[in-house]
């Protein structure tokens, strides 16, 4: 095998095709990649892991066709820094020849023939548009969990009815959804895919180069496999197991209080306000009149302000975020404003004996709370003890879980009466109808 191409572009093909190997692979063969050399001047450069595969094909000078695997990362280390000039590739005996100008290097081969072969792409589903479909993946991933012992909320489900693409994820404490249209091969086309999350991220940065992107995916639920495709380059990735919760549910239908605020000022208000926000202390959004006002810290730590113009229809209202979350959310949009909506979840609980002045829920009461609303609470595992918030002296009061754990610090203490909050409210953001994440006032949950 012998073939001579531009060092720009083996650097780019080799760079983008040994992406996804794996850093500890179970076995050492599938730290290689396939290198073919075909007769008709195609070169065609491949990996695959068993879960996910990456392929790209280009034209290059071929004198001899022919098949390779070397070490994938140390070809990319290799090519990345040869002088910008043209390359030669050779085999010969059972070393790979890599010659530039006067670099020459020698890499070790593997065997060729145990490599897996790659799996067939699923029949093209239909189009998107590249730059579209990469920000709907930048939207909708910052919300899937990092956390691998929960493969299943690392995935972003994806769903196809006709024209409309449903993207959605979520880590327990924040959700995002997005909608967006494509042309489907069948207008009646009616699927669904949990994806994992870092594929989509691959996928948005490699292929948003081209115009479109081909979305191969089978009816078929026993093919178990996505493929996309752009411009000589195509990566498949198995599904994950599993049903996804139904989150779709957790978007209210219609929400009591809006807020609509300049999207560029509040990302930068609260990069500015969190700086003294320390960790699992939340940022405070407080809405009135024409304005939202923001802070950080309380008591004798470092504390910070800031107040910016929103337009609010509704109740005035107190929430407070996850710093981190709140950013991430906000960042997720690309639109000059942003509305937050609320609403309210009530639960009833018993009343409390009229003689005692302060009355309370303790930990496992509250834990029953957030089972109700399908969440669990890190800081508060059942049977927890000595967790005491003061709830309203008259008989059959309301009280929300979202007004309950406003007010719990991370180590399971009431930090002080909820009358400083306006209890029970649960939102979320939104713009032009295309992108939302809900959020909440619990102190763990920002984007839900």
């Amino acid at each position: 095998m012998k073939f001579h191409l531009d060092r720009g572009v083996l650097a780019d093909a080799v760079s983008w095709a040994t992406r996804t190997l794996p850093v500890r692979p179970a076995m050492p063969i599938l730290q290689g990649v396939r290198i073919v050399a075909d007769a008709s001047g195609e070169l065609q450069l491949s990996t695959f892991d068993y879960e996910v595969s990456a392929q790209i094909t280009l034209a290059a000078e071929v004198d001899q066709p022919g098949e390779v695997l070397v070490q994938g990362r140390m070809l990319s280390d290799i090519v990345r820094a040869l002088p910008n000039k043209s390359v030669s590739v050779a085999l010969e005996g059972t070393k790979l020849q890599v010659t530039c100008g006067s670099a020459r290097f020698a890499l070790a081969t593997l065997p060729v023939e145990e490599y897996p072969q790659l799996p067939v792409m699923p029949e093209v589903a239909g189009t998107v548009d590249a730059h579209t479909l990469a920000e709907a993946i930048g939207q909708v991933t910052v919300a899937a969990s990092k956390d691998d012992t929960l493969p299943l909320l690392t995935g972003v489900r994806m769903e196809i009815e006709g024209e409309k693409v449903t993207l959605m994820a979520t880590d327990r404490y924040r959700l995002a959804l997005r909608e967006l249209t494509w042309n489907p091969v069948s207008p009646s086309a009616e699927m669904t895919a949990l994806v994992r999350g870092r594929t989509l991220q691959e996928v948005a940065r490699s292929l948003s180069t081209g115009a479109s992107v081909d979305i191969a995916l089978a009816d078929d639920s026993a093919a178990h496999l996505i493929g996309f495709e752009s411009s000589g380059r195509r990566t498949t990735s198995t599904l994950v197991d599993g049903d996804y919760p139904p989150v779709r549910r957790l978007f209210p239908d219609h929400t009591a209080i809006t807020a609509v605020v300049a999207t560029a000022p509040l990302i930068e208000a609260v990069k500015r306000v969190s700086l003294v926000a320390e960790r699992n202390t939340p940022v405070r959004l407080a809405f009135s009149e024409g304005q939202v006002a923001l802070d950080a810290g309380t008591g004798e730590d470092a504390q910070a302000s800031e107040v910016l113009d929103a337009q609010l229809n509704g109740d005035d209202i107190t929430v407070a975020f996850n710093p981190t979350y709140l950013s991430e959310g906000l960042n997720a949009f690309d639109s000059a404003y942003v509305r937050l909506n609320a609403t309210v979840m009530s639960f009833r609980l018993p009343a409390r004996r009229p003689r005692r002045p302060r009355r309370g829920v303790r930990a496992p009461d509250l834990h029953r709370l957030d089972q109700a609303v399908g969440h669990e609470r890190p800081g508060l595992a059942r049977g927890q003890p000595g967790c005491v918030l003061p709830v309203p002296a008259h008989a059959d009061a309301d009280l929300t879980s979202a007004q309950v754990a406003a007010h719990i610090t991370e180590d399971g203490r009431a930090c002080g009466p909820p009358r400083a909050h306006r209890a029970g409210h649960v939102g979320h953001a939104e713009t032009t109808g295309t992108w939302s994440g809900r959020m909440e006032t619990r102190r763990d949950a920002a984007w839900s």
